[in-house]
């Protein structure tokens, strides 16, 4: 016989989105079991930047930045037009300042905004050149006792040779050589390095940034409230009524079937499907590879099926939260290049040779160009001055002199060189005369400091990891100093973004659009409330807690405290 369990709430996934539902729930007094599929808690969100994208939120004031929701849904309207129900933009903007306000007031969770991380797409009414964004801040590993190694270890790339740590307002001064990033460097050196005696135990950092950081805070705050994390607990079965309602859950652990009956419901923040390759084949644009998702190998779809099973409804599920990757082998996930193409004297071409977007553009707008007729296989092409100023994926900037640190088979095999662009083009099975014809039009560009073909360097994203000793134009530099370097880039992503149809309250719809008694969905499970577009750095975490915290209350509306402004209300149950 199946062992059985009994609680309030159970979450399924730990992530950033579930995580935070399981905060909002435990903290209002219910009983919480969060169940994880995984060997390590976290899930994406601990590998990912750990930012969150949530407009007119209070640390804006911080940065001297004035927001308000009128504004924000001006923006996310013009931007999203019918792909997403009214409601849901509203709740999300509504609801996501108040969402941030509370962890910062009632967890561990801290964070700040970063006042020069623009949303993405600024020629839109209503966008802000900074602070929507916001930074997690640093986090001591030491905090989390015994359960800091249960934590899913930060992206490779998120990591200076795969050992020390940054956070995203950090990353931005080394990137783009801002006035003390040499300093600030060695500082990150010196902390990893004096951290004794754990360094003798240990190449991982306990400096915790980004989604690690993130992730430590809200998991402290869980063990704050007494709240049990079962990793290795795959869910295989959601339990339903005779009436269709979820009351829990079914599972794999230890080798034995067991179920956990829920009170109050089950909410799903179990990821998306980008590792699930039949799924891809069936929803996703042509081609695509699971080798090129820089998100959680874990991440199959799942949950996706079992609610399908039970008659849930999807949207947009041919959309994923897209970005150019490179895939490394003996790496179980793809590394996105968020801003090697960006960085001055890198141009991205296609067959023909041709450039065909603009390189510093948002990572989506990237991979929907990749899309494009004609333009896959793309590639990354640049020249010695850029491999001796900048880092590429794993390489550290040539003038460094600290590659000899990598493996033989990242500084030999890697790259494409050749003394000559023609040269590099026949390696690559590329129009040389095209190859030739547009470096030397680019070369031009940046001579000049304007790009007249895709404007690039022209708005305050662009800019943003540009190089500030670059002028004219910091995202324009010439490509002229042989050897000349080149890497195939794929349309990849850092997780699919269509799921499971929700309403404002994160409840699961059926097909006929009505809720499903008793369950909820977050994150990439669900259809994101951004629709197909990317809106600005966080847009994945920020509606996924937001939405966890939503879902939370929601399941829990007698319990929580209402007493709050009538703006701040809690949505009753429907």
């Amino acid at each position: 016989m199946a062992a059985q369990h009994e609680t309030d709430l159970v979450v399924v996934g730990s992530g950033a989105g579930a995580l935070t539902a399981a905060l909002r729930a435990a903290h209002a007094g219910a009983r919480v079991l969060i169940v994880e599929k995984a060997a390590q808690y976290g899930g994406t969100s601990a590998t990912s930047g750990g930012g969150l994208w949530i407009p007119a939120n209070h640390l804006m004031a911080d940065c001297g930045i004035d927001d308000s929701e009128d504004e924000a849904l001006q923006y996310l309207r013009q931007l999203l037009g019918d792909t997403v129900p009214d409601a849901n933009v509203r709740a999300f903007v509504r609801h996501g300042r108040r969402m941030l306000r509370w962890l910062c007031a009632h967890s561990r969770v801290a964070y700040q905004a970063m006042a020069y991380y623009a949303d993405y797409y600024q020629h839109l009414p209503g966008a802000k050149t900074g602070g929507r964004s916001v930074d997690p801040l640093p986090y001591d590993a030491r905090a989390l006792g015994a359960d800091f190694l249960d934590l899913q270890e930060p992206h490779r790339q998120t990591r200076v040779l795969g050992l020390i740590g940054y956070s995203n307002t950090e990353g931005a001064i080394l990137l783009s050589k801002s006035p003390g990033w040499w300093l600030l460097l060695l500082k990150l050196v010196a902390v990893y390095a004096l951290d004794l005696p754990w360094r003798l135990r240990s190449r991982r950092s306990r400096r915790l940034t980004m989604g690690n950081a993130l992730i430590g805070r809200l998991r402290r705050s869980l063990l704050d409230l007494g709240v049990p994390i079962w990793l290795r607990a795959p869910v295989t079965r959601l339990l339903t009524d005779a009436h269709g309602a979820v009351t829990g859950v079914e599972i794999e652990r230890g080798g034995r079937r067991e179920t956990i009956r829920a009170r109050r419901g089950v909410i799903l923040g179990s990821g998306g499907f980008e590792h699930n390759q039949a799924l891809r084949e069936r929803y996703l644009p042509q081609p695509t590879d699971t080798r090129w998702s820089a998100a959680s190998p874990h991440n199959t779809g799942d949950l996706l099926l079992a609610a399908q099973a039970i008659g849930a409804g999807t949207r947009l599920l041919d959309e994923a939260w897209w970005g150019p990757t490179m895939h490394i082998a003996g790496e179980d996930r793809a590394r996105m290049l968020f801003t090697e193409r960006s960085m001055p004297g890198a141009i991205v071409v296609n067959a023909q040779g041709r450039r065909f977007f603009n390189e510093s553009v948002a990572y989506t707008t990237a991979v929907q160009a990749m899309y494009g007729a004609g333009n896959l296989p793309a590639w990354l092409i640049f020249d010695a001055r850029y491999a001796r100023e900048y880092p590429f994926g794993p390489l550290l900037p040539g003038g460094m002199h600290l590659n000899w640190l990598q493996p033989r088979r990242i500084r030999r095999g890697l790259l494409t060189r050749a003394a000559t662009l023609r040269e590099l083009a026949g390696r690559l099975g590329i129009d040389g005369d095209g190859l030739a014809a547009t470096v030397a039009r680019f070369n031009g560009f940046a001579a000049a400091g304007r790009d007249e073909d895709f404007q690039r360097g022209e708005n305050p994203y662009d800019r943003l990891y540009g190089d500030v000793r670059v002028q004219p134009n910091p995202c324009l530099a010439p490509l002229t100093e042989a050897p000349y370097h080149a890497l195939q880039i794929h349309p990849g992503d850092i997780g699919t973004k269509g799921g499971l149809a929700t309403d404002a309250q994160a409840r699961v719809l059926d097909t006929q659009g009505r809720p499903i008694a008793g369950l909820y969905a977050v994150g990439n499970v669900a259809a994101s409330v951004t629709g197909r577009w990317y809106p600005g750095a966080g847009a994945t975490l920020g509606p996924a807690m937001t939405f966890g915290f939503l879902a939370a209350e929601h399941a829990c509306a007698d319990l929580v405290d209402n007493r709050a402004p009538d703006s701040e209300r809690i949505p009753s149950p429907a």
